[in-house]
C-alpha cells in the first residue's frame, strides 16, 4: 500500500524490516577515551561550560583565549606577506591543481632540505624530507610507523599528549619522564634510562617547549643523544617552534646530533610563519650513519604515505618562494612581540597569590605555571581552576593535567598584548576573589 505521495509509509517501512536484536558493528573502544588526551577537546569542554554558565563574553567583555596555541586571529600575528604572495602565484599559475606525489613535491622538498641545512653540520638531501598535514600527522605516521605488539615509547611530563593519544590508538605503551622545572625544565636523564628496555623504540624531545616555554641547551642535547645512542634508540626531534627563542638561548636542532643517534626531526610552517591553517609540515631523517635506512624506517614512512592525505599542492608549490623570500624583518617582529608578551606574564605572575611561575620562558608561546590549591578556597584541581575562570572572568587556559600536569596550568602568551595583559588581570583578580587570605589581601 502507498501514502498519498506514492511512498511507504513509516509504519509499513518499519514492518517490512525487522529490526535484529543486535548489530555487528562497534566502535573502535581505543576512540572512546582519548578526548582528556586532546588540547582542542579539553578546551571545548571549558568554553561549553563557560557559555552554559553565563560566561563568554557576558556584561561586554570578550573572551580572552589564553589556552591555545593559535595566534593567527590577531592582526598582530599575521603572516608575512611575501609568504601569502608565495601561495597567491602558485594558486594562481595552475600548475599545483593536481595530485602531489606522494612524499611531497620535490622542489618543496630540496627547499627544505636546504632550509634546514643551514643549522646541521652536514647537508640534507630532498630524499631526506617527507612532507605531511602539519606537524600532527607527522606525529600520526611516527607512531603508525614504530607500532609493533610490546613496543614503547618515551614522552616527556610536561609534554604534547597528541603522541600519547596517537601511541595508544596504534597499540603503543606511552611511558613518561620527568622535565625538571627547577632546571629549566631539563629531561631528567636517569629517569629515561631506568623507564627504557629492549621494547623501547624512541624518545621524544620538544624544542622549544610546548608546553613550558624552555629551549635547550647544546651541552643538554648532546647528553639527550648520548642517553639514546646508549639504549639504541632514536630521537623525535618536535621543532615545531624552531627559532622561536627570546632569552639567552638560540635555538639548535637535534639533527646536530644525528652522528651520535639517528634523529626524525618533525617541524612545520605553522608556527614561525603563523599559518597553522595551510598544514604544511615535515618529517626529516637526521641520519647520516643510514641507520633508518638499514632498519627500514624510512622505507616505511614512505609506504605510509601511499596510505594517507597529501598537503595541499597549491601551498607544496608556494615553499620555495616562501623560504627564499620571507624576510628576516617579519621574523624579528614576531620574537619581539613574545618577548614583550612573555616578560609581561613573568612580572605578573609574581604578584598572583596561589600561581607559581618555576622559571621565566625563553621560547615557544607557553608558560607553565603551578597551582597553590593551599591558597585557594572552593577550588577542587586545576580543571575545576579552569571552568570557574572561564565562568567568572572569561578567561580560557589549559590545565596542566592535558599535558601531564595535575594542578598546573598552561598558559599561552601568543595573543594581542593588550588583550594578554587585560587577561592577566583577570586572573589575579578571580585568584584574590578566591583567596584564602584575610580579606583576600594578596
Amino acid at each position: 500500500m502507498e501514502n498519498s505521495s506514492g511512498s511507504a509509509s513509516n509504519g509499513e517501512v518499519a514492518a517490512a524490516f525487522r529490526v535484529p536484536d543486535s548489530w555487528n558493528f562497534e566502535p573502535n573502544e581505543r576512540l572512546l577515551g582519548l578526548m582528556s588526551l586532546s588540547v582542542r577537546g579539553v578546551l571545548a569542554k571549558i568554553k561549553a561550560e563557560m557559555v552554559a554558565g553565563g560566561g563568554g563574553g557576558a556584561g561586554g567583555r570578550p573572551v580572552i583565549p589564553m589556552g591555545h596555541g593559535d595566534p593567527s586571529a590577531f592582526p598582530c600575528f599575521r603572516t608575512a606577506p611575501e609568504a601569502v604572495d608565495a601561495v597567491a602565484g602558485a594558486l594562481q599559475s595552475g600548475e599545483y591543481n593536481s595530485y602531489s606525489t606522494c612524499v611531497g613535491l620535490e622542489p618543496a622538498r630540496r627547499s627544505i632540505a636546504q632550509y634546514l641545512s643551514r643549522d646541521l653540520p652536514y647537508e640534507l638531501s630532498l630524499d631526506d624530507v617527507y612532507l605531511t598535514n602539519g606537524c600532527a600527522q607527522a606525529i600520526e605516521i611516527i607512531c603508525s610507523v614504530l607500532a609493533r605488539p610490546g613496543a614503547n615509547i618515551l614522552l616527556p611530563r610536561p609534554g604534547y599528549k597528541f603522541y600519547e593519544a596517537r601511541a595508544v590508538f596504534n597499540g603503543m605503551e606511552a611511558r613518561y619522564f620527568d622535565l625538571l622545572p627547577g632546571k629549566d625544565w631539563e629531561v631528567d636523564t636517569e629517569c629515561v634510562q631506568a623507564l627504557a628496555d629492549k621494547n623501547t623504540v624512541a624518545i621524544v624531545i620538544i624544542n622549544p617547549g610546548n608546553p613550558c616555554g624552555n629551549v635547550y641547551s647544546y651541552e643538554h642535547l648532546a647528553k639527550v643523544a648520548e642517553t639514546a645512542r646508549k639504549l639504541g634508540i632514536f630521537v623525535i626531534a618536535d621543532e615545531a617552534y624552531a627559532h622561536l627563542t627570546f632569552g639567552e638561548r638560540k635555538f639548535v636542532p637535534m639533527g646536530v646530533f644525528g652522528a651520535v643517534a639517528p634523529v626524525l626531526t618533525l617541524g612545520s610552517l605553522s608556527k614561525r610563519w603563523l599559518v597553522p591553517g595551510w598544514r604544511l609540515g615535515w618529517i626529516v631523517t637526521n641520519d647520516p650513519n643510514g641507520v633508518f635506512q638499514r632498519t627500514k624506517v624510512a622505507a616505511s614512512i614512505r609506504t605510509y604515505h601511499y596510505i594517507c592525505s597529501d598537503p595541499t599542492t597549491f601551498v607544496q608549490g608556494a615553499v620555495p618562494n616562501l623560504l627564499e623570500n620571507s624576510k628576516e624583518e617579519f621574523f624579528q617582529k614576531t620574537i619581539k612581540i613574545l618577548k614583550e608578551s612573555a616578560d609581561m606574564c613573568w612580572e605578573k605572575m609574581k604578584h598572583i597569590n596561589g600561581i607559581t611561575c618555576p622559571s621565566k620562558p625563553m621560547g615557544s608561546m607557553f608558560v607553565m605555571v603551578k597551582l597553590d590549591l593551599s591558597c585557594l578556597k572552593d577550588i577542587k584541581d586545576d580543571m575545576d581552576f579552569c571552568c570557574r575562570l572561564a565562568k567568572e572572568e572569561s578567561v580560557v587556559v589549559l590545565p596542566g593535567r592535558v599535558v601531564g600536569c595535575k594542578d598546573w596550568l598552561r598558559i599561552t602568551f601568543a595573543i594581542d598584548p593588550s588583550s594578554l595583559e587585560d587577561g592577566l588581570d583577570r586572573l589575579k583578580s578571580f585568584c584574590l576573589r578566591h583567596s584564602k587570605t584575610a580579606g583576600g589581601v594578596m
